[in-house]
């Protein structure tokens, strides 16, 4: 069998998720938490994901709709038949008549895919509010679990040093970091492989990229620091002197201008 370094994956296609409908969809923080649900842990029932997730049925049921409208979730087969005490099937959520889930268990499974977002140029205003809530829910999901699995390490055995994470810098230009981001992307389907072809004690790891450009350096207000630290330098050799240094501004006096906070991301 082939290695991961050697395989030369069956690409996906990128497909841009432009419709705002179908990002309000994505943003909503339940369907989000029930999309990374079905992610780690498989096809579930709307009655698993309501007992997984604390919600009641009727919501989880309601929400896998509005997620397949968009593409997000399918149904699938049912991996396993349970029966109750009673003799009836568990979790049962029939469809109606000529449906796929008619009289039977109905299994949801997240639908793979490169789905990528627009660029930030090209989102309207709108469309950016969206998008910064998606990101918001989803990135502060992601820390709380990765933190939370952190401290809960001990249980994990042999992969509690499963924890690899890296910070760094380099310089490029845009079309040098769209190329980077396609090799990571390339990286990952390298990786991917059949249910069947993995390998027994694998797991299902959950991989983050973000980038970002550092913010520029402002050279006037370099030079304005530069000149307010002179001036403070100087004031001290003359205190140090034994000389009177008149304060610029009085201390209960109004400043000469308004300093703007930095406004939080």
């Amino acid at each position: 069998m082939e290695t991961p370094a050697e395989r030369t994956p069956a690409t996906p296609a990128p497909v841009e998720l432009s419709d705002l409908a179908a990002l309000k969809a994505l943003a909503q923080p339940r369907r989000q938490r029930m999309l990374q649900h079905l992610t780690l842990h498989g096809p579930a029932t709307s009655a698993t994901l309501a007992r997984a997730l604390g919600l009641n049925t009727g919501s989880t049921s309601y929400h896998l709709r509005e997620l397949a409208r968009y593409g997000f979730v399918e149904e699938t087969e049912t991996p396993t038949t349970r029966v109750g005490a009673g003799g009836a099937e568990e979790d049962g959520e029939t469809g109606a008549e000529g449906a796929p889930g008619h009289g039977r268990e109905r299994w949801w499974r997240a639908v793979p895919g490169d789905r990528r977002f627009p660029p930030r140029s090209r989102q309207s205003a709108e469309m950016r509010h969206v998008m910064d809530e998606l990101n918001h829910h989803a990135y502060a999901a992601d820390l709380e679990l990765f933190e939370r699995l952190q401290r809960d390490s001990a249980e994990t055995g042999p992969w509690a040093d499963a924890f690899p994470y890296s910070r760094g810098t380099i310089r490029l230009t845009q079309p040098e970091l769209r190329a980077f981001f396609e090799e990571y992307i390339a990286l990952l389907n390298r990786y991917k492989r059949p249910e069947a072809e993995t390998p027994a004690g694998a797991r299902t790891v959950l991989t983050r990229f973000l980038a970002f450009p550092a913010p520029l350096i402002d050279a006037d207000a370099d030079a304005d620091a530069d000149a307010d630290a002179d001036v403070e330098s100087d004031a001290g050799a003359d205190a140090d002197a034994g000389a009177e240094v008149a304060l610029a501004h009085p201390v209960d006096a109004a400043p000469g201008h308004n300093r703007r906070e930095t406004e939080p991301s």
